[in-house]
C-alpha cells in the first residue's frame, strides 16, 4: 500500500471512530444558528443547576477523598517500613476490581435499615424505628464515599510510582537537617510530586463523572441521570444530547485544567539510586499499618465478604443454566470486543510508529480520547448516528427495491462494539505503544533492507515480541467491557443482558442478594488486570529499591 494511501487510511480511521463525540459537539454548536433550545431552556430552569450543584460537591468530595487515600498509603508504602508493608504495596490496588456501582449495592445492603449493621444495634440497645440516629448511605455524601474508596487506587498507583522515582539525595538533604517522615513528606516529596498527583486526581475525577450505576441507585442527581431521564423519561433525544453536550465538555475542561496546571511544571526526578527508607518502629509503625489497611478493608474486603454472602445465600443461582447464559453473553461479547478493540488499536499503534507525521500522531491521539469521556456520551451520539445511517438505508432500499430491511444497525451487537471500541481504544492502544516503545527502530529497518514490507515486519518481528502487551490489552479492555454499565444499558439488543445490567436490574428491584452471584462474578473476572498491575509493581519496586537502606524512627 502507497505511504499516501496508509496515512489517508489511518486519519480516516480515527475519525470514523471519533464520529460519536463530533455528534455531540455538533449538537452544541448548532444552538447558536437556530437550534432547538426549548428543552434545554426548561432544563436550565429547572434542573441543571442542581446537576451542576451536585457534580460539583461530587468532584470536590471525592478529590479529598482519593488525594487523602491514596497519597497517604503510596507515601507509606513506599519510603516507610511497617507491619505489612510488602503485602499492602499490592493488595491497595485490589479496589480497582471492584465496580463502584457494585460497592454502592453491597453497603446498601450491609447499612441500610434493614441491613446487619442496623439490625444488630437495634438488637443490643432494644431501639426501635426512630430512636437513634444512623448516617444515610443513599445520599451524595454516600457517594463520595463509595468513590473514593474505589478510585483512590488511580492516585496510589500514580503518586507511588513517582515516590520511587524521586532523588536520595533530595530526602536524605532534608534528613540530614533533621526533618521526620512526616516533615520530609510535606516539605519535599509531596511537591515533588503534584504533577502526579493531579493527574491520578483527574483520572478518578473523570470516572466520577462517567459514573451512573452509583449515583443513580443513591438518588444523587448528576447529569448522567438527567441524561437518562430526559431520554427515556421526557424522551426527547435531542434534550438528551444537549445534556451530553455539556457533560462533553465538562470532561474537556476538566482535561485542560490538568493539563494546564502542570504546564509550566519542571521536576528533577532523575534517581541515581533509591531513597534509604524510614523504619517505623513501635506505635508509629502500627498506625501506618492501620492506614493502609482501612481503605483497603472497606474499599474491597468488606464489598467482597458481603458478595460472597449473597452468592452462598442465593447457591441456586450457580446450578441456573439462564445464569450461565447471561455469564457467557458478557465473556463472549468482552472477548469479541477485547479482540476487535486490539486489533484496531495495533493498527493504529503501528501506524504511527511507521508514519510519525503531525497529521497521524494528531488523528490517533483524536481516536482515543474516547476513555476520557464517559459512555453514556458516547452511547447518546453514537445512537443518533447510527439511527440516521439506518434511516437513509431503510429509504434507499424502499426507493430502490420497495423493501423495508429494518434496523440493521441501531439496536445490534454492532452498535454495542462501535460503543466499547470508542471507549476503549486508548487503553489498548497506550499499552501496544509501550510495547512497541521496547522494540529497537533498528530492527525495523534492518527487516526493511531484507525486502519486508511493513505488514510482513508486523507478522514475522513485531508480532512475536508484543505477545505479553497484547495479551495485557486484550485482558484489560476485556474487563472494562464486562463492567461497562451506561453504554450497554442504552445501546444493548432487545431481550439482551449481561451481568453488569443483571446486577443493576437485580439492584434496582430491591433484590440485593439476586444481585450477589453476577456482582461476585465480574469482580472475579476484574481480578485479571489487578494481579497484571500489582506484578509489574513489584518488579518496578525490586528493581528500584535493591539492597535498601532503613533509618529508624523510634515511637
Amino acid at each position: 500500500m502507497p505511504q499516501s494511501w496508509r496515512q489517508w487510511s489511518l486519519i480516516a480511521s480515527a475519525i470514523v471512530l471519533g464520529l460519536p463525540l463530533l455528534v455531540i459537539v455538533f449538537a452544541l454548536l448548532q444552538l447558536p444558528f437556530g437550534g432547538d433550545f426549548n428543552t434545554l431552556s426548561h432544563l436550565w430552569q429547572t434542573v441543571i443547576p442542581e446537576y451542576v450543584q451536585h457534580s460539583l460537591t461530587l468532584m470536590m468530595g471525592v478529590a479529598i477523598g482519593v488525594i487523602v487515600l491514596g497519597v497517604s498509603t503510596a507515601w507509606l508504602t513506599t519510603s516507610c517500613r511497617f507491619p505489612g508493608q510488602k503485602l499492602l504495596s499490592w493488595t491497595l490496588l485490589l479496589p480497582l476490581a471492584m465496580p463502584a456501582y457494585i460497592t454502592a449495592y453491597t453497603y446498601t445492603g450491609m447499612l441500610d435499615f434493614s441491613g446487619p449493621v442496623q439490625s444488630t444495634l437495634r438488637d443490643w440497645f432494644g431501639w426501635g424505628y426512630g430512636d437513634y440516629w444512623f448516617p444515610q448511605i443513599r445520599s451524595i455524601g454516600g457517594a463520595i464515599a463509595v468513590l473514593s474508596l474505589v478510585l483512590y487506587p488511580y492516585v496510589y498507583l500514580i503518586a507511588r510510582a513517582t515516590f520511587l522515582q524521586q532523588s536520595a539525595t533530595t530526602l536524605e538533604a532534608g534528613r540530614s537537617l533533621g526533618l521526620s517522615p512526616w516533615q520530609c513528606f510535606l516539605r519535599i516529596a509531596l511537591p515533588l510530586a503534584r504533577p502526579a498527583i493531579v493527574t491520578g486526581t483527574t483520572l478518578a475525577l473523570m470516572e466520577t463523572l462517567a459514573d451512573y450505576g452509583t449515583v443513580q441507585y443513591f438518588g444523587v442527581t448528576t447529569f448522567t441521570t438527567g441524561i437518562f431521564r430526559t431520554w427515556y423519561g421526557l424522551g426527547d433525544l435531542n434534550g438528551a444530547l444537549q445534556l451530553a453536550g455539556l457533560l462533553l465538555t465538562a470532561v474537556i475542561a476538566l482535561i485542560l485544567l490538568e493539563r494546564w496546571s502542570r504546564n509550566k511544571a519542571r521536576y528533577d526526578q532523575r534517581n541515581p539510586r533509591p531513597a534509604a527508607a524510614f523504619e517505623l518502629r513501635g506505635g508509629k509503625a502500627w498506625l501506618a499499618s492501620l492506614a493502609c489497611w482501612l481503605p483497603l478493608v472497606f474499599g474491597f474486603l468488606l464489598p467482597a465478604l458481603q458478595l460472597t454472602v449473597w452468592s452462598v445465600e442465593r447457591w441456586q443461582v450457580w446450578t441456573d443454566a439462564d445464569f450461565w447464559g447471561l455469564a457467557w453473553n458478557s465473556f463472549s461479547l468482552a472477548l469479541i470486543a477485547a479482540m476487535l478493540v486490539v486489533i484496531i488499536a495495533l493498527w493504529l499503534a503501528y501506524g504511527r510508529r511507521q508514519l510519525p507525521v503531525r497529521a497521524v500522531r494528531i488523528s490517533v491521539g483524536f481516536a482515543g480520547l474516547g476513555y476520557a469521556i464517559p459512555g453514556l456520551v458516547i452511547a447518546v451520539g453514537l445512537l443518533v448516528l447510527l439511527t440516521a445511517v439506518d434511516h437513509a438505508l431503510i429509504a434507499t432500499s424502499k426507493q430502490l427495491f420497495d423493501w423495508n430491511p429494518g434496523l440493521l444497525l441501531s439496536g445490534t451487537l454492532f452498535a454495542l462494539l462501535f460503543a466499547y471500541t470508542v471507549r476503549f481504544l486508548s487503553v489498548a492502544i497506550q499499552t501496544l505503544q509501550a510495547g512497541l516503545a521496547e522494540i529497537r527502530p533498528s530492527m525495523d529497518e534492518a527487516a526493511r533492507i531484507h525486502g519486508y514490507r511493513p505488514l510482513q515486519v508486523l507478522r514475522h518481528i513485531h508480532l512475536p515480541l508484543l505477545r505479553p502487551s497484547v495479551l495485557t490489552a486484550i485482558i484489560l479492555v476485556g474487563v472494562d467491557v464486562l463492567k461497562e454499565l451506561p453504554a450497554t444499558l442504552v445501546l444493548r439488543p432487545f431481550d439482551f443482558n449481561t451481568l453488569a445490567v443483571r446486577a443493576y436490574e437485580m439492584a434496582g428491584d430491591e433484590r440485593l442478594a439476586d444481585a450477589g452471584p453476577p456482582a461476585l462474578m465480574m469482580v472475579l473476572v476484574g481480578l485479571l488486570p489487578v494481579i497484571l498491575l500489582s506484578r509489574a509493581m513489584l518488579k518496578s519496586q525490586q528493581n528500584a529499591l535493591k539492597e535498601p537502606d532503613f533509618v529508624p524512627v523510634t515511637a
